[in-house]
């Protein structure tokens, strides 16, 4: 049986990546919502409901090394207009396992309006649920291929004092699977910040969103 997106992620979790032959792997769309190029090293994965064929003829079209060619910007431009899509930026894929035990904060569930951060969450992903402390709110929800997503965001005002560290480690105690964070790369204190709580770089993602 052919390999599934959520079948790369989840061999991806365990430290099994497709095998570095600077080939492109194409699989089907999880859903309607998600399609998008993952970068692993010297393998691509296109998630897309389009013809592969017209996948590969606009790679080797692409004026770029064979192995940086799906997150080229001017394939990213013709996927883009061939889906109707829209893309935001290329994103550092990082996993992390659960914890066992309660997490070190005192979490409070967010029950009532939602935060910045839970809206954009909740535009992206099913099943959200969002936990808050003075000064920062974690979230955790169901994105690409159902993979467990989490995201952080912490107040201007207390700021490089290790709250958003604090808070994707005690995300990985609410976990009880792999935990996936999708973090811009110049967005270093955040990168710095998933690191320090566990979180391994796997490789790159650019997601296509609906227009």
């Amino acid at each position: 049986m052919a390999e599934t997106l959520r079948d790369i992620l989840d061999a991806a979790a365990r430290g099994v990546f497709p095998p570095p032959d600077g080939r492109t792997t194409v699989v089907p769309q999880p859903s309607s919502r998600d399609a998008g190029v993952l970068s692993f090293t010297a393998h691509s994965v296109v998630f897309v409901d389009e013809d592969p064929e017209w996948v590969y003829d606009t790679l080797r079209a692409t004026p770029s090394d064979a192995l940086a060619a799906t997150m080229n910007s001017r394939f990213l431009t013709a996927l883009m207009d061939r889906t109707g899509r829209e893309q935001e930026t290329i994103d550092a894929l990082l996993v992390a396992g659960p914890l066992p035990g309660r997490p070190d904060l005192a979490l409070t569930e967010l029950t009532g309006p939602d935060h910045s951060r839970v809206a954009y969450a909740r535009a992206r992903r099913d099943e959200v649920r969002a936990w808050a402390v003075a000064g920062g709110v974690v979230t955790l929800g169901r994105g690409v291929a159902g993979r467990l997503e989490v995201s952080a965001e912490v107040d201007e005002g207390v700021r490089q004092r290790g709250l958003g560290r604090a808070l994707v480690t005690a995300a990985r105690h609410l976990a009880t699977e792999p935990l996936w964070a999708q973090v811009a790369p110049g967005n270093a204190r955040s990168m710095r910040a998933f690191q320090a709580a566990g979180y391994v770089p796997v490789g790159a993602e650019a997601l296509l969103l609906k227009a």
